[in-house]
């Protein structure tokens, strides 16, 4: 019952961090239609009722999956028993929402540089939820990671060798969560760390027992996931296969797996 509790209190301080919705904006004759997706994410209330109980659901199961020094969240992982905890987030779509950003694609291509550039001159938006179940599992003394595709790379005429990486950080500050690089790992940060995330995934269970996985791609989730396969994987996704990884992984979603809706992009949009 306390815990029931606390996760209300929680919930109720995150929906009053976020900010007002505005109303939808109405498209001109001579503008390319917003894609429904992309009104939905951004507008409907039943979006912000998906996040909410994803998250809520997560909060309650994090003392249960804590406690269970059996359980982890990578499939495969063992003797992890005596590891510290920690669970593993993606960012966008997962902590932080793209939906206004989407919004200018129709004008002009997704490009890295474009995501960053609107990022860095952009007030990031929260997703409903996120910070609860980060605040919870910090107070429990279980590291958080974030693992996000933003690449780590250089920009022309922006200093450093990764700059996406303090955007990141500071997007995530924005929204009211601390971390650092140590915690952020993104892709092309070191050999090997494409966008395909098991890599990534599996250099934190080498020094933890992950007991979460939060994210809005089935590749923050399950290997081998796109059309256009990347090292380890050689063959490419199709959806009968990430179909039937919904029955190879079953016991772990929404126990240790939590998957937040994105219609507006992904690894789903180009497999056949």
């Amino acid at each position: 019952m306390k815990t029931h509790y606390v996760l209300i209190a929680a919930l109720a301080l995150t929906a009053c961090a976020m900010p007002p919705v505005p109303p939808a904006p109405e498209a001109s004759v001579d503008e390319e239609p917003i894609d429904i997706g992309i009104l939905w994410v951004e507008y409907s209330a039943e979006y912000q009722a998906i996040t909410a109980q994803v998250y809520a659901d997560a909060l309650e199961d994090l003392p249960r999956l804590l406690a269970d020094t059996s359980f982890s969240a990578l499939p495969g992982q063992t003797d992890a028993a005596d590891k510290p905890a920690a669970i593993i987030l993606d960012v966008d779509e997962t902590v932080v929402s793209n939906a206004e950003y989407q919004e200018t694609l129709r004008y002009a291509p997704y490009t890295r540089f474009g995501h960053f550039d609107w990022m860095r001159n952009n007030r990031a938006v929260p997703i409903r939820g996120a910070n609860a179940l980060i605040e919870a599992a910090k107070a429990a003394g279980v590291e958080v990671f974030f693992l996000t595709n933003r690449a780590c790379e250089r920009f022309e005429g922006i200093d450093g060798d990764c700059p996406y990486e303090q955007v990141t950080i500071d997007d995530l500050r924005e929204v009211g969560i601390e971390t650092d690089a140590d915690r952020l790992l993104m892709a092309w940060e070191q050999p090997g760390w494409s966008k395909e995330k098991r890599h990534r995934r599996d250099y934190i269970g080498q020094t933890h027992r992950v007991i979460g996985l939060y994210g809005d791609d089935y590749g923050d989730f399950v290997h081998c996931t796109r059309a256009k396969p990347l090292d380890p994987c050689t063959e490419p996704a199709t959806r009968a296969s990430r179909h039937a990884a919904l029955d190879t992984y079953a016991d772990y979603w929404g126990n240790g797996w939590y998957i937040l809706p994105n219609p507006m992009h992904g690894s789903w949009t180009s497999v056949r």
